[in-house]
Parts: structure tokens; sequence; C-alpha cells
């Protein structure tokens, strides 16, 4: 793997796009995902310049929930897998479009945690997902390092198992899918967000549905109360 060549094409490509003002703008220091969840997180929102760890189920919720992030992000983003198979569509979903993504398919581990390390310093770039790898506490102050330089944030996505490791993120998540239900469209995608850790913050856990044409994470809370006027009940917001 020629480093050099790789690194010069991408920058040269994140800055085509930098000039065209996707990721040149001014964003502000933590993204937002849900009124409760963000008065819940420290800085009013998933911080930015930092590591954030997503544990998955082996389903694909993990990957809607960091397409979400990455989305919200507001610049470029870089996908980073051995195996990568990122779906359009589905990121579109998620408010990613194309345009924005950059797919990176190291043929190692170490290549990937480089190729992580230089993406996430890079200014210009917004997000970085690593799938499927592990780092060491080393590789992790490192990633840790290089988030605080560029200003963007690092999600680290890999499979839920007993031996979690230590807990060097910012945050630590698990997601998991849930079936939907008759209040809800089928189509919309329905989360358990946990919380396993956070900086000046404690663990929680919240009950979540996706409403891709409002582009809006909702509470389940939320959802019965907006639903409850179509099925004829009153609901404690109208009252």
């Amino acid at each position: 793997m020629d480093r050099r060549a790789v690194m010069a094409a991408l920058r040269a490509r994140v800055a085509r796009l930098e000039r065209t003002g996707l990721a040149a703008r001014e964003e502000p220091p933590a993204i937002p995902l849900c009124p409760e969840m963000d008065r819940a997180l420290p800085g009013g929102g998933l911080p930015r310049a930092a590591l954030h760890e997503i544990l998955s189920d082996g389903a694909g919720a993990a990957v809607g929930f960091a397409a979400l992030l990455m989305a919200r992000s507001g610049g470029t983003v870089f996908w980073i897998a051995r195996d990568p198979d990122p779906w359009p569509p589905g990121l579109a979903r998620f408010g990613l479009p194309p345009s924005r993504l950059i797919v990176a398919q190291p043929g190692n581990g170490t290549d990937a945690l480089w190729a992580t390390e230089e993406a996430l310093r890079c200014p210009a770039v917004s997000a970085v997902l690593l799938m499927s790898e592990r780092p060491d506490a080393t590789a992790m102050r490192r990633l840790q390092l290089a988030a605080e330089t560029g200003g963007g944030i690092g999600l680290l996505l890999r499979e839920s198992d007993e031996d979690e490791g230590p807990a060097l993120a910012t945050t630590r998540w698990r997601v998991t899918g849930r079936a939907g239900g008759a209040m809800h469209d089928l189509g919309d995608p329905q989360w358990t967000l946990e919380l396993l850790r956070c900086r000046a913050g404690r663990p929680q856990t919240w009950h979540v549905t996706w409403r891709a044409g409002m582009e809006a994470l909702m509470m389940d809370d939320e959802m019965r109360e907006e639903d409850a006027p179509r099925r004829g009940h009153p609901s404690r917001r109208a009252l």
C-alpha cells in the first residue's frame, strides 16, 4: 500500500469538496441527537473532537445510528473498513448523501488505524467511521489526539461481546434494533440506544424511532403522543 499516494489522492478530493463549501463551514461543538438526549449529554449533544464507540448486535441498527451521526457532523466523512459495504440509498435515508462520503478499504488492521488517524487529523473531515477494529490503548490515545487536532468525530463500530475492553473513548453506546409496532410505520427504524459510558455523564437508555421524512430522532413516548389524535384518542400535548 503506497500510503503517500493514497493520502495525496484523498487530500486532493477533500480539498475539492472543501472548495465547494461542503466541509468549509463552522460547526457547533456538539452534534445534536434529539432534545431529550441532548439534555442528558454534557455539552448538549455528542461532543466533536472526540472518539465514540458504538457496539452492534450484529444487525444494521448500529450502522444506521452511525450514519445519522456522520450526516449531522456536517461535512466530508470517511468510511474505513477492510470489507466496506456501504449502501448509498440506505445512508441517504439518514441524511448522508454519497457526495459527502469517501470509502477506504485498507488491507490490514495496521493500515486501517493509520488511515483513520490521518483522516481524523484533517480539519476538512467532519467524521470518520472505523469498522470492526479493536485499537489498543496506545492506538486509542493516538486517535483521540488526531480527533482533537482535526475537530471531527471518530466512530469506532464493532460487534458487542462479553469482552468490551477498556472504556477509553468519550462515549460508549450499544445499539439494538427493535421490531415495529402498530403505532409506527413499519419502515421507520426503531432502536434501543444504551449509553454505557459518558465522560462527565451517566449511563442511560432511550427507546427511539428515526423518522426519515421528518429527519428527526424521536422518543417513543413522543411518537405515541403524536399518533394519538390520528387514532381518535386525546393526546397529552393537546390538553
